[in-house]
């Protein structure tokens, strides 16, 4: 089946046909949970709660506890660079308001880059189920929180048979397709045509980054969504699309995410973490590391 959700859109297969009622609650709970707990644009999420409330300690949900561990595993792996707390280098690129409304606007404004706050700006106390952030600190935890619902669904469908579920190019899998290994499609944009090379995945996670999706225009030039905490600044590295497999998918999103910033570097990265992954460079040319299989799969 596939799905639309926060402007992305998204599938779910299983192994067997019986399953599928009971993947499509799974799937339904998990992002229904999500949006409540994460989505920077509703203004009444807990999210939107925590940010407003920084500087104080604010009790969480178990969800949202979920994704803010999942944030900060993401941010160790990949050594800062997927640092949950760059929302006001975001708002500074123009990203003020949902990705399809920034998309109808001809052009917004930059203004001076916000360098990520890193994770001493937040606290997440696990034991209490709080959270308490740092004046000026501000959270986005959209790509890890999406990795992780997909991760989430699947583990719950996995004890009924194989199943993959993508959201907006992140996919987790458990278990074996209707005729063995899933075929997962790989696409340097957010859609699938049918004619993309195909990677055999058994269990883990598939997850595409790239810096020709999510982009608009502000103060003339055409910015992206993938920012670099270390200067604030959204990424200009050598690849336009990274695409990394791993043994979840928060780690896959993270590692792809990470690559498009670490550039020439990460090959390296990505290889000594034991993860394999596809880079694409702004010509097209494409380069393997870590086991990727060069042979992949045809459509």
């Amino acid at each position: 089946m596939n799905f639309q959700i926060w402007g992305l859109s998204g599938s779910l297969a299983t192994e067997h046909e019986h399953q599928l009622n009971f993947a499509q609650e799974r799937l339904w709970h998990w992002l229904n949970e999500f949006d409540e707990a994460c989505n920077r644009f509703k203004e009444d999420s807990e999210i939107s709660r925590v940010n407003a409330g920084a500087g104080a300690t604010v009790a969480i949900s178990a969800t949202l506890e979920l994704a803010l561990s999942a944030a900060l595993l993401a941010r160790e792996a990949t050594e800062g660079l997927c640092d949950p707390s760059v929302l006001p280098a975001l708002l500074a690129l123009g990203y003020d308001v949902d990705y399809d409304e920034l998309t109808r606007r001809n052009d917004t404004s930059i203004a001076e880059p916000v360098k990520g706050a890193g994770a001493s700006a937040f606290d997440l106390d696990r034991g209490k189920h709080t959270v308490t952030l740092s004046p000026g600190c501000q959270l986005d935890l959209g790509a890890s929180a999406k990795a992780l619902a997909a991760d989430l669904i699947a583990n719950d469908v996995a004890p009924t048979g194989g199943v993959v579920v993508e959201i907006g190019g992140d996919v987790a899998v458990r278990g074996r397709g209707p005729q063995g290994l899933w075929a997962i499609g790989l696409s340097d944009s957010l859609e699938l045509h049918g004619n993309e090379p195909r990677v055999a995945i058994h269990d883990g996670g598939i997850a595409t980054s790239s810096t020709t999706t999510r982009t608009w225009r502000a103060s003339g030039q055409l910015v992206n969504h993938i920012v670099d905490p270390r200067t604030g600044s959204f990424a200009v590295g050598p690849y336009a699309t990274a695409t990394v497999s791993a043994s979840s998918c928060v780690l896959a999103n993270a590692f792809a995410t990470a690559s498009l910033l670490w550039g020439e570097d990460a090959a390296y990265h990505v290889a000594q973490a034991g993860w394999s992954g596809r880079f694409v460079r702004h010509d097209g040319s494409v380069e393997f590391v870590g086991g990727w299989p060069v042979d992949e799969v045809s459509a």
